[in-house]
């Protein structure tokens, strides 16, 4: 007789398309049922340490967060062409995290809607123009609009994404460890000349430009940051283009990075954007996203006529959840947490970085973090199978949870819930340790196949 666990398993590829993934479908997927703090639960009552899942910004079932939720949704939810002191009050704390000429609100449902809406508010500002400059890996959703800024989508398999692709300019990533720029203190003004030659390549036709979208951190493409200095001088560029600067901060936005509030402010802190996107941690799980720009691209957007209105954008349950988890931010002094825990955290991924060949790189900020595994630390030969197979082990064998992204796959992206404590840390990198040293020579891995994540 199957279990509950296989019964599952088997309405899901009954029931929905193969292209919905599944973590670790070749192995054994997961049947999660609860999530306490920086911990995931399975029907066994199994705990795994969670240091993947960037959602559950103040960690899984938040007490104050599961309170203000069931409190809101006993009382009202509602659409957002009522008045709400929730939803407005939300939009005061939000806008006050944000550089000051970032004063107008408009939320939605998920960072995919916030930045396909980021897109036509640029629009709308440039005047009708699509010319936007992307970055290389980039990921900022799955909205026909958002999958056309998105390389990372776009550049496997076939479907046709772009309707005019001469609209889009392909800028490559600011990777200072695999990239043709590496030195720290020249890259940043090396790779923007690639968003400058953008700017010419449009202007040169005698043509404006949208706007120029980037991720403060980039997580897909394996944690890369941008370096000193490279997001003013593209942002200067782009703007005496005409376009804006769109700050997707979706991923790495409130804290994460523990030196500062917004990825944008890592290496460039008097920096502002046009646009910022705010989505995942928002809600803590709800489905909740914002963009925030300056009045006078706001005002651009209302001069298009189209009205904009979201069924649940902003609804008072999902504001609720909001509210709360800035609340906790502030309260439990998340950012700095991050700072410590993510501090000693690389410290120590640097330590086995000195002993243990495969590791190539550790790099990142805060909780925002990507060690990148190399089998020849000189030609930087991605380990792509050793990585899949740590992360597969370190699962099965440790209940820890982790994902792996990166150009070739080969990046352990660490981006836990915000409470993860220097305890989880320790098990966390005594684990790992243990899977490269011990687990890892003990297995052939022609014989084993990609876990997906």
């Amino acid at each position: 007789m199957l279990s509950s666990k296989e019964v599952i398993l088997v309405l899901r590829r009954r029931l929905f398309s193969k292209s919905l993934s599944l973590s670790y479908e070749n192995s054994d997927p997961l049947l999660i049922v609860e999530g306490r703090g920086c911990y995931l639960i399975d029907e066994r009552g199994h705990k795994y340490l969670d240091t993947r899942n960037n959602v559950a910004h103040v960690g899984h079932s938040h007490p104050h967060v599961v309170q203000a939720i069931q409190r809101q949704v006993a009382l009202l939810n509602t659409n957002t062409r009522y008045l709400h002191p929730t939803m407005t009050r939300l939009a005061e704390r939000l806008v006050r995290l944000l550089p000051d000429s970032l004063e107008v609100v408009f939320f939605c449902n998920s960072g995919s809607e916030a930045n396909d809406l980021a897109l036509r508010l640029a629009r709308a500002y440039a005047k009708g123009s699509e010319n936007t400059i992307v970055m290389d890996r980039a990921y900022h959703g799955h909205t026909l609009g958002t999958l056309q800024v998105s390389p990372y989508k776009y550049d496997h398999g076939s479907e046709s994404i772009h309707t005019n692709p001469s609209h889009y300019y392909k800028v490559p990533c600011p990777d200072t460890y695999r990239g043709v720029h590496r030195d720290l203190v020249t890259a940043g003004t090396m790779y923007a000349k690639y968003v400058q030659e953008a700017c010419h390549h449009f202007q040169s036709k005698g043509e404006k430009i949208r706007a120029w979208i980037v991720e403060g951190g980039m997580s897909v493409a394996g944690v890369i940051l941008p370096p000193k200095g490279y997001l003013s001088v593209c942002a200067e560029a782009v703007r005496a283009a005409g376009g804006l600067y769109i700050a997707d901060e979706v991923q790495t936005g409130f804290g994460r990075l523990g030196s500062c509030l917004w990825a944008f402010q890592h290496n460039d802190p008097a920096i502002t954007p046009d646009i910022v996107t705010v989505g995942k941690p928002f809600g803590n799980g709800m489905p909740l996203a914002a963009i925030v720009t300056t009045r006078k691209v706001a005002s651009a957007f209302e001069k298009c006529g189209i009205e904009y209105f979201k069924t649940f954008g902003g609804n008072p349950v999902c504001a609720a959840a909001g509210v709360a988890v800035l609340d906790v931010l502030e309260k439990e002094n998340l950012q700095q947490n991050a700072l410590e825990v993510g501090m000693y955290l690389k410290q120590q991924f640097e330590l086995l970085q000195s002993t243990i060949e495969l590791i190539g790189d550790v790099r990142g900020s805060g909780l925002f973090l990507g060690v990148e595994l190399v089998r020849d630390r000189s030609s930087l030969e991605p380990a792509t199978a050793e990585a899949s197979f740590i992360c597969s082990i370190l699962k099965s064998k440790y209940h820890i949870l982790t994902s792996i992204d990166g150009q070739y796959d080969n990046v352990i992206v660490i981006k836990p819930p915000m409470v993860f404590s220097k305890t989880n840390a320790v098990e966390f990198i005594a684990s790992f340790r243990q899977a490269v040293l011990l687990d890892l020579p003990a297995v052939d891995l022609t014989k084993t196949s990609f876990t997906p994540t």
